[in-house]
Protein backbone atom coordinates (compact mmCIF):
# COMPACT_ATOMS: atom_id res chain seq x y z
CA UNK A 1 0.00 0.00 0.00
CA UNK A 2 2.76 2.47 0.92
CA UNK A 3 4.64 1.52 -2.45
CA UNK A 4 1.23 2.11 -4.65
CA UNK A 5 0.49 5.97 -2.82
CA UNK A 6 4.66 6.60 -3.28
CA UNK A 7 4.05 5.42 -6.92
CA UNK A 8 0.93 7.95 -7.20
CA UNK A 9 2.96 10.67 -5.60
CA UNK A 10 5.81 10.47 -7.83
CA UNK A 11 3.27 10.30 -10.80
CA UNK A 12 1.29 13.36 -10.04
CA UNK A 13 4.48 15.56 -9.36
CA UNK A 14 5.85 14.29 -12.57
CA UNK A 15 2.54 15.50 -14.49
CA UNK A 16 2.74 18.66 -12.48
CA UNK A 17 6.44 19.12 -13.35
CA UNK A 18 5.62 18.50 -17.30
CA UNK A 19 2.46 20.78 -17.38
CA UNK A 20 4.67 23.59 -15.70
CA UNK A 21 7.41 22.83 -18.37
CA UNK A 22 5.26 23.26 -21.11
CA UNK A 23 3.51 26.25 -19.58
CA UNK A 24 6.43 28.10 -18.99
CA UNK A 25 7.52 26.95 -22.93
CA UNK A 26 4.24 28.14 -24.43
CA UNK A 27 4.87 32.44 -24.79
CA UNK A 28 8.53 31.52 -25.67
CA UNK A 29 6.89 28.96 -28.46
CA UNK A 30 4.37 31.63 -29.54
CA UNK A 31 6.83 34.19 -30.34
CA UNK A 32 9.71 32.18 -31.25
CA UNK A 33 11.66 33.79 -34.45
CA UNK A 34 13.71 31.65 -36.85
CA UNK A 35 17.15 32.10 -35.67
CA UNK A 36 17.67 34.02 -39.13
CA UNK A 37 15.45 36.90 -38.33
CA UNK A 38 17.23 37.40 -35.25
CA UNK A 39 20.75 37.11 -36.96
CA UNK A 40 19.58 39.59 -39.41
CA UNK A 41 18.53 41.82 -36.91
CA UNK A 42 21.52 41.75 -35.56
CA UNK A 43 23.72 42.26 -37.93
CA UNK A 44 21.70 45.52 -38.96
CA UNK A 45 21.60 46.52 -35.24
CA UNK A 46 25.27 46.20 -35.70
CA UNK A 47 25.77 48.19 -38.26
CA UNK A 48 24.33 51.09 -36.95
CA UNK A 49 26.03 51.13 -34.02
CA UNK A 50 30.12 50.36 -32.74
CA UNK A 51 30.69 46.36 -33.91
CA UNK A 52 31.80 45.09 -30.78
CA UNK A 53 30.77 42.43 -27.85
CA UNK A 54 28.72 45.46 -26.20
CA UNK A 55 26.51 46.14 -29.02
CA UNK A 56 26.27 42.53 -29.90
CA UNK A 57 24.68 41.90 -26.41
CA UNK A 58 22.55 45.05 -26.72
CA UNK A 59 21.23 44.26 -30.05
CA UNK A 60 20.37 40.78 -29.26
CA UNK A 61 18.34 42.09 -26.01
CA UNK A 62 16.86 44.23 -28.38
CA UNK A 63 15.60 41.70 -30.70
CA UNK A 64 14.72 39.29 -27.62
CA UNK A 65 12.46 42.14 -26.19
CA UNK A 66 10.84 42.58 -29.39
CA UNK A 67 9.78 39.11 -29.84
CA UNK A 68 8.56 39.02 -26.21
CA UNK A 69 5.92 41.87 -27.48
CA UNK A 70 4.92 41.18 -31.04
CA UNK A 71 4.44 37.92 -32.58
CA UNK A 72 6.53 36.87 -35.80
CA UNK A 73 3.85 37.60 -37.98
CA UNK A 74 3.44 40.69 -36.58
CA UNK A 75 7.25 41.63 -36.83
CA UNK A 76 7.27 40.24 -40.57
CA UNK A 77 4.33 42.35 -41.24
CA UNK A 78 6.12 45.62 -40.22
CA UNK A 79 9.07 44.76 -41.52
CA UNK A 80 7.80 43.89 -44.78
CA UNK A 81 5.76 47.36 -45.17
CA UNK A 82 8.94 49.30 -43.87
CA UNK A 83 10.70 47.79 -46.48
CA UNK A 84 7.94 48.64 -49.39
CA UNK A 85 7.87 52.24 -48.40
CA UNK A 86 11.69 52.29 -49.10
CA UNK A 87 10.95 51.71 -53.04
CA UNK A 88 10.40 53.88 -55.81
CA UNK A 89 7.77 54.98 -58.03
CA UNK A 90 3.82 53.70 -57.30
CA UNK A 91 4.64 50.78 -55.84
CA UNK A 92 6.36 52.38 -53.08
CA UNK A 93 4.33 55.59 -52.87
CA UNK A 94 1.35 52.99 -51.85
CA UNK A 95 3.12 51.90 -48.72
CA UNK A 96 4.21 55.24 -47.58
CA UNK A 97 0.61 57.06 -48.36
CA UNK A 98 -1.34 54.52 -46.88
CA UNK A 99 -2.70 55.28 -43.60
CA UNK A 100 -3.48 51.39 -43.24
CA UNK A 101 -0.30 50.49 -42.23
CA UNK A 102 0.63 52.88 -39.91
CA UNK A 103 -0.71 50.71 -36.55
CA UNK A 104 1.82 48.09 -37.71
CA UNK A 105 4.71 50.04 -37.90
CA UNK A 106 3.95 51.97 -34.61
CA UNK A 107 3.67 48.94 -32.89
CA UNK A 108 7.25 47.68 -33.94
CA UNK A 109 8.74 51.43 -33.59
CA UNK A 110 7.01 51.30 -29.92
CA UNK A 111 8.37 47.72 -29.29
CA UNK A 112 11.75 48.59 -30.82
CA UNK A 113 12.10 51.87 -28.80
CA UNK A 114 10.99 50.34 -25.34
CA UNK A 115 13.61 47.63 -26.09
CA UNK A 116 16.77 50.03 -26.77
CA UNK A 117 15.66 51.86 -23.22
CA UNK A 118 16.30 48.80 -21.71
CA UNK A 119 18.99 46.69 -23.54
CA UNK A 120 20.95 50.42 -24.62
CA UNK A 121 21.50 51.49 -21.09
Amino acid sequence: MRTRNLFHKIYRLSVAAAVCQILWLLPAMANDYPTEARAEYVVACLSHNAENGAALRQCACTIDKIASRLTYDEYVAAETVLRMRQLNGEKGSLFRESDSFGKTIATLKNAEAEAKNVCFQ
